[in-house]
């Protein structure tokens, strides 16, 4: 197949529709992948990057509107063509897709020949765009990417010299509601961010380690912690002066948009994690959080079951159930209590 050819990507749960449309595209010189649900068809946009996106509207649990929003905050995505398919031709849900950002509204029974035709005008339309987009001149790059840069230095040398905590396993570093007063930052270790309920049960919303800072979004909002940290090993930290972090923040734009870009993509995980919760099945995201873990240079997992039920959003009687599931399926090997992931590939497609 040749490099330049397109990629389409389809999301449709109709398996006779979707076959048909996907034979007839390759007739056409597209490669074509496939998902049947909006929660694979995320996964697959974010990890191939199509050129063009067909999809049903009205697909079971995520309904096609939901994947459209999902991808159009995502960077990576959101310029990528986004075409609805759909047995409704109603003014309201022809709006509606288009308000969300939608590219074109095809309301079934389609003309064959039609929807190609669209398709190759979007595809066109998208490379017209990217060749007319103006570009920054060379000195305006290198002075935003020197900006940047000094951006960097200025956190790294906030965090430099300034007061060292150790921490021991399952110390808190600070508690929903408290007020702070410090900006912390992660020297060596690893913290989990969470949230618990009134019975105690957590559900952990990140772990942060070496290089990332605690607590800022309490501080730019001058409000109180709307989460708790604690330690999950043993962790050092640096505490900085919110004086000082507001010096700096307020003092040079390129450290604000700094801060701006990790809040930006925390609450994108975090929408990603209630999604998970809300439409995934616990295994599904036992097997997505020991994948995620995995690829953020954890290697062997060391977690305690307690801490990846926490992650996972389940209690820890379910996840060990699971666990010797998949470890009885070949995909990891549980030794010593540490989890070895065996099979990547089968892990990441493990069914819903």
């Amino acid at each position: 197949m040749k490099s330049n050819t397109k990629k389409i990507l389809i999301i449709s749960h109709i398996g006779a529709e979707r076959n048909h449309l996907m034979q007839i595209l390759q007739l056409n010189g597209y490669e074509t992948t496939v998902a049947d649900n909006g929660q694979d068809g995320i996964a697959l946009a974010l990890q191939l990057l199509p050129d063009l996106i067909l999809c049903e509207a009205q697909l079971p649990t995520l309904s096609g509107y939901d994947v459209l929003l999902r991808l159009e905050k995502n960077p990576n995505t959101t310029d990528v063509p986004f075409i609805f398919l759909s047995a409704q031709s109603e003014k309201e849900d022809y709006r509606k897709g288009m308000s969300l950002g939608a590219d074109d509204y095809i309301a079934k029974p389609y003309d064959m020949a039609i929807l190609l035709q669209t398709i190759e005008y979007r595809l066109r339309k998208r490379e017209r765009i990217r060749a007319t987009a103006p570009t920054n001149p060379p000195s305006a790059a290198f002075d935003r990417f020197l900006g940047e840069t000094k951006a960097q230095e200025a956190l790294i040398q906030l965090a430099d010299n300034r007061e060292v905590r150790h921490y021991k396993k399952r110390d808190i570093i600070f508690k929903e509601h408290d007020y702070p007063h410090n900006l912390f930052y992660v020297e060596c270790g690893e913290v989990k961010l969470f949230k618990s309920n009134m019975e105690g049960r957590e559900l952990i919303l990140r772990i942060a380690g070496p290089g990332s800072f605690l607590g800022y979004l309490a501080l730019l909002q001058e409000q109180a912690y709307t989460e708790n940290a604690a330690v999950l090993e043993s962790a050092t930290l640096r505490v900085i002066p919110k004086e000082d972090f507001y010096a700096l923040v307020y003092g040079n734009p390129n450290v604000t948009s700094n801060f701006l870009k990790i809040l930006a993509h925390h609450i994108y995980e975090q929408e990603q994690q209630l999604l998970d919760l809300a439409y995934n099945s616990v295994r599904k995201r036992v097997a997505q959080t020991i994948v995620w873990l995995h690829e953020q240079g954890k290697g062997n997992l060391h977690l305690l079951r307690d801490d990846l039920a926490a992650i996972v959003g389940t209690a820890k009687e379910t996840l060990i159930r699971v666990l010797a599931e998949l470890k009885n399926e070949g995909l990891i090997a549980v030794e010593d209590g540490d989890i070895k992931v065996l099979k990547m590939e089968k892990l990441r497609k493990v069914p819903n």
